[in-house]
């Protein structure tokens, strides 16, 4: 049996709402991406603050900005001083792998910073390892150009993933999605790809599905749809929510649908940024949901708390974070919990 297969060796990604031992983080520190710095650190802290009432908190933080984290943060989450290039976790993290031993490891997949759209990103390229070796796990090596942000799993062999970002050009040059979805069995453990179109208009992750779409527990989706037919962003949503209609997962299974409204996209209404209630992030015991200072922000948590009856729904504000391109579950990233 090959060695450095992981699904030969019986691991798979469990589902985000499965138990965790602990959330990995990584503190801000890209010069020039935020227009409000400080703004930005207290939003990361508000975030990693809030979930730190559920679960562990592990956060990356460069050397020299330990001690401005430091007074942000609260003793709940354990700073571990590591060179980064960005704030991304779930993108240049690992995606963590458990066997039915319990044993933990983790697939590593290259990371090009979105196909180059930043510079530097040598050190986010080694975050994955890097959280790997911190959590004591395996690390499964690939050759995929790919970011974590680009799946959603039901932790029963289904992943979904866009159109508009592995196969793209800027990443995977000279693989089909055969090629991909081969790839995506062997490091998730998984059996059926459901694709979407994501969103080729998306210039920060190239439609990332965790802007679109959501496993929410077996069998069930969470999608992302705009009620104004005049937001540009209408008819994305829409794409979306077709090519999502009548699919079946990995066990057969029919998948049911539901929906939730994403915030505006419309000129001097959108932030710029992420502007999606999609892209919250399952814990133990809660759902964090992100909030925009938006209209929509709480029909938001009143969906989120029709769906989650069984979790606490906390909305943390974080626009000065969204500007930048991502939400609640672009900077986290969890470490499912390990018995062995």
């Amino acid at each position: 049996m090959p060695q450095n297969n992981p699904a030969d060796l019986g691991f798979y990604m469990p589902a985000e709402w499965e138990d965790h031992s602990c959330t990995w983080m990584a503190w801000p520190c890209r010069d020039g991406l935020w227009p409000d710095y400080q703004a930005t650190a207290q939003a990361y802290a508000d975030v990693a603050n809030t979930i730190a009432a559920f679960e562990p908190v592990h956060m990356l933080v460069p050397p020299s900005k330990e001690s401005a984290a430091r007074t942000l943060l609260s003793d709940a989450v354990k700073l571990f001083p590591t060179a980064i290039d960005d704030s991304w976790a779930r993108d240049s993290g690992p995606n963590f792998l458990l066997n039915s031993a319990g044993e933990l490891a983790g697939s590593d997949w290259v990371f090009n910073a979105w196909g180059g759209k930043y510079q530097p990103y040598d050190q986010d390229a080694l975050m994955a390892s890097r959280i790997l070796e911190y959590a004591g796990a395996r690390r499964f090596e690939s050759s995929l150009v790919a970011e974590g942000g680009g799946i959603t799993v039901d932790g029963e062999g289904t992943v979904i993933t866009t159109d508009s970002c592995f196969p793209n050009a800027n990443r995977n040059p000279g693989w089909n999605k055969q090629d991909i979805e081969a790839e995506l069995y062997r490091t998730l453990g998984t059996e059926k790809v459901i694709w979407l179109p994501g969103d080729a208009d998306e210039t920060e992750t190239d439609g990332h599905v965790d802007g679109a779409a959501a496993f929410i527990r077996p069998g069930v989706v969470l999608v992302e749809v705009n009620p104004d037919p005049y937001d540009p962003h209408y008819s994305v949503c829409q794409d979306n929510l077709r090519a999502m209609q009548g699919q079946t997962d990995a066990k057969g299974r029919k998948i049911r649908i539901e929906l939730i409204n994403e915030a505006s996209y419309k000129p001097g209404e959108w932030n710029g940024g992420c502007a999606s209630y999609v892209n919250s992030y399952i814990c133990n015991g809660a759902v964090i949901v992100p909030g925009y200072d938006f209209e929509r922000d709480e029909e938001a948590v009143s969906t989120y708390q029709r769906l989650f009856p069984d979790r606490e729904v906390v909305q943390v504000q974080i626009n000065p974070i969204a500007i930048g391109g991502g939400g609640v579950h672009c900077i986290t990233q969890q470490q499912p919990a390990a018995s062995a």
